[in-house]
């Protein structure tokens, strides 16, 4: 992929290594590890690997005899190496404390290192994706609230009436259950629960959401990434004091963009723009991209990257405002001139750079090595070998694999889904997995949920009948 080329060319350069790269799934962890195998030793780390095989990676990697450890944004891995001189994000983190978390394991010897943040809107869709499938409206959770009574209601039942599927359904009342709405039974019987529920689940689904939204403003900034970083935890007296070598501060040692003159029409809005701010200081960069005429004029993004170029170039500072509506706090941002932009007289003056196309080359790997490396790993994730039958018949194991969980909810005291979701139940009879390995590679499934129920998984397969 173009992230994986991207990657692979940053790390080409002398001083980049050791690195640590993330990636926003167990499939791409996969396979940027293959293909930066080809130019540097690189290995993958995540929770679809099992534990001897993580413990292999990871003491090469601190031993330096792995130069990059390819990772899962959402996996912790506890690597405490002094001398990761690179950190790459190929994909935007889901939070700024995750993000802060991540790339301060660089540097940590003192010495200069560097973190990389790779982002496009498709990234914004993922989220979007993830989130609109974990929090579901909250008029969901209504209709199967409305639905409930004291008296006990098995959940399919239920989930029939609400004329819900199986995938909108689970993700609701697990939520509804969550904070009180209803309450669920070890064998599935549902009955209502307390009214009180919707301020706490619009609580939480708020919080996930403004929790992208800051990542993204971070991304976006038009400002010192350490100064942003330093006002989002509180630290306001740092906030002022730019670091001087972020991509803002010094964009010519930027090594992951180019930056190139303005084209005549950015130059033409960039004059506009500050001849409105003139006359409106502190004006909304919203209601200046309205004003100077919208999309009919400029794309949006292409406007942003105007109002960043001028930001860079000290001709106007953006300043972060907010405002309250519906309980939440909202934030925009407003525009005012900076000191390069005092005495300016025409657009032909405006000294300003555009954010290009990624500074680096994309080396291919040799082909001889990616295929050995490619050749390799299927064989690496297989560690610990756990048979299941295979032979063909009507019965999946879905039913001993339900009887199961239902016997440890009992046991718990607990709702199924607390003990195994339903999609990842659904998704286990479906992919049949026949080793640790394999069951790690379900989503959904996590190390500490494959040590506690994995033998009692394969057990409850093995009974097809």
């Amino acid at each position: 992929s173009q992230r994986a080329e991207l990657a692979a060319g940053l790390l080409a350069e002398e001083g980049r290594l050791p690195a640590i790269v993330y990636a926003p799934t167990r499939k791409e962890t996969e396979a940027i590890a293959a293909y930066l195998s080809g130019i540097v030793t690189a290995a993958a780390y995540h929770a679809g690997i099992d534990a001897n095989r993580r413990a292999d990676v990871q003491e090469r990697f601190l031993k330096g005899r792995l130069q990059v450890i390819v990772a899962t944004i959402a996996f912790g891995m506890g690597i405490d190496k002094p001398d990761v001189r690179t950190v790459i994000h190929t994909a935007l983190p889901g939070s700024v404390e995750a993000y802060y978390q991540e790339i301060g394991r660089a540097g940590r010897d003192g010495l200069p290192s560097r973190a990389i943040l790779m982002q496009t809107y498709a990234d914004r869709r993922t989220h979007d994706f993830f989130f609109e499938r974990d929090y579901p409206e909250p008029e969901v959770l209504d209709r199967i609230f409305k639905l409930l009574t004291t008296e006990e209601q098995p959940k399919e039942i239920l989930r029939l009436q609400s004329r819900l599927s199986e995938d909108a359904f689970d993700p609701a009342l697990e939520k509804l259950w969550t904070h009180g709405g209803a309450r669920v039974d070890f064998g599935e019987n549902v009955t209502r629960g307390e009214p009180g529920w919707r301020n706490s689940y619009l609580a939480q689904r708020s919080q996930k959401q403004e929790q992208l939204e800051q990542m993204i403003r971070f991304a976006d900034g038009k400002q010192c990434r350490m100064a942003a970083l330093e006002r989002h935890f509180g630290d306001l007296s740092g906030a002022r004091n730019p670091c001087g070598v972020c991509d803002f501060c010094a964009p010519a040692e930027c090594v992951a963009q180019t930056f190139r003159s303005p084209a005549k029409s950015e130059r033409v809005v960039a004059w506009q723009l500050i001849q409105v701010v003139r006359k409106n200081p502190g004006v909304a960069t919203g209601r200046l991209f309205t004003d100077l005429g919208g999309e009919a004029v400029m794309e949006r993004r292409r406007f942003e990257a105007v109002v960043s170029a001028l930001v860079r170039a000290n001709l106007v500072r953006v300043e972060t405002a907010s405002f309250t509506k519906d309980g939440r706090e909202i934030e925009f941002r407003k525009v005012w001139l900076d000191t390069a932009a005092r005495g300016i007289e025409s657009g032909d003056a405006l000294e300003f750079l555009i954010a290009g196309e990624p500074r680096t080359a994309r080396p291919k790997p040799p082909k001889s090595k990616g295929k050995k490396a490619r050749a390799k790993s299927p064989k690496s994730g297989t560690a610990v070998q756990v048979s299941v039958p295979r032979t063909p018949g009507p019965d999946t194991g879905a039913e001993a694999l339900r009887a199961w969980r239902a016997a440890e909810a009992k046991r718990q005291s607990v709702p199924p889904f607390k003990v195994l979701p339903d999609r990842v139940l659904a998704s286990i009879v479906e992919e049949r997995p026949g080793t640790t390995n394999e069951l790690l590679s379900i989503p959904g499934m996590t190390v500490r949920l494959v040590e506690r129920y994995g033998a009692a998984i394969f057990r409850a397969l093995a009974k097809r009948r």
